[in-house]
């Protein structure tokens, strides 16, 4: 998935969320909803989410240096896991507390006899259906991202496997905000509906547990990735086939691979050759099999290719790729 991609996926949910957050406060302070307070926290937080995935997305793109010589392609990672922690407290949290602080409030307006209505109901349902329509917009767009790269696999399974955080934390915050959307619209007419004002109490919780719960999973696909996640199997298999079928390889001992961003990984490759073939023949092939893995996987950006005996007992996972030949 391209860094473009991403980052114009990003841009399209910063504007819709910087729009979605101004006239959800305005619909608050109209109505007193507590919902649509967490709602309107909610596009805050997704809105300063967006920010920081721009900012990371930016220091990722500097150019390698002496202090960081495999570049700065996981600062991605880095700010996508910020994000998610943001999402838990600013989001998720937040929404939490303002339904318990709502809760008490209202249980204690109704066993003292008090009335409690939403003001203005009417125009808290208009902003949370327009909101519907523009964070519509938006999970439309990561959407068709998502299924531009994915094609045949599953939507959870590309999710698990994706190596580019931005894409799916707004997948999942533009999920989690159309499902948030829904629960406040719902909470408000029920409130109407039946007079009774517990139910926007309802749907403050409810938004407050689904946010924990996104916040949780992009949380622990982030890590996956910041603490050294391998390439995708795709990759490894297609190195293992090259290597295999190099001429004079007799057993790839082990290889180790560990993404560095979105596009670009390293691969550690330890190979036995053929006793018969000299230093000199052994470096050239070596290198074309560079040349041969870089050219079918350009992502493999830094190779390093090792030459050793086989010894069963420090590579007991060593598999037989090759066969010798001359």
């Amino acid at each position: 998935m391209s860094a473009h991609g991403s980052k114009k996926v990003v841009l399209l949910a910063l504007a819709a969320n910087s729009g979605i957050a101004a006239a959800k406060f305005v619909a608050f302070f109209l109505t007193a909803s507590s919902s649509l307070l967490a709602e309107a926290i909610h596009s805050v937080a997704d809105t300063s989410n967006q920010l920081l995935l721009l900012f990371g997305l930016r220091l990722a793109s500097k150019p390698p240096d002496d202090r960081h010589p495999f570049g700065y392609k996981m600062e991605s990672y880095f700010w996508s896991f910020v994000v998610a922690i943001m999402l838990f407290s600013l989001g998720g949290l937040f929404a939490l507390y303002e339904g318990y602080h709502k809760h008490h409030e209202v249980s204690a307006a109704l066993a003292a006899g008090r009335a409690t209505t939403i003001d203005h109901a009417t125009v808290a349902i208009a902003v949370l259906v327009v909101s519907v329509f523009l964070e519509g917009s938006s999970w439309l767009a990561a959407t068709r991202e998502i299924n531009r790269h994915r094609g045949k696999e599953s939507l959870i399974a590309f999710i698990e496997s994706s190596k580019s955080t931005e894409i799916i934390v707004i997948w999942m915050e533009d999920t989690g905000a159309l499902i948030g959307l829904t629960l406040a619209l719902s909470g408000v007419i029920l409130s109407l509906v039946t007079g009774n004002p517990l139910w926007d109490v309802y749907a403050t919780f409810g938004i407050g547990v689904l946010l924990v719960f996104i916040a949780f999973f992009v949380a622990r696909e982030t890590k996956s990735l910041l603490i050294g996640e391998a390439a995708s199997d795709e990759s490894q298999e297609l190195i293992r086939n090259l290597v295999r079928d190099t001429r004079g390889v007799v057993r790839l001992m082990h290889l180790r691979t560990m993404q560095l961003g979105e596009d670009e990984f390293l691969a550690a490759i330890k190979i036995e050759w053929e006793p018969t073939l000299t230093a000199k023949e052994i470096s050239d092939r070596t290198n074309a099999l560079e040349a041969r893995i870089r050219k079918a996987i350009p992502r493999a950006r830094y190779l390093f290719v090792e030459t050793d005996v086989f010894d069963p007992e420090r590579y007991p996972d060593s598999v037989i790729d090759a066969e010798a030949s001359g």
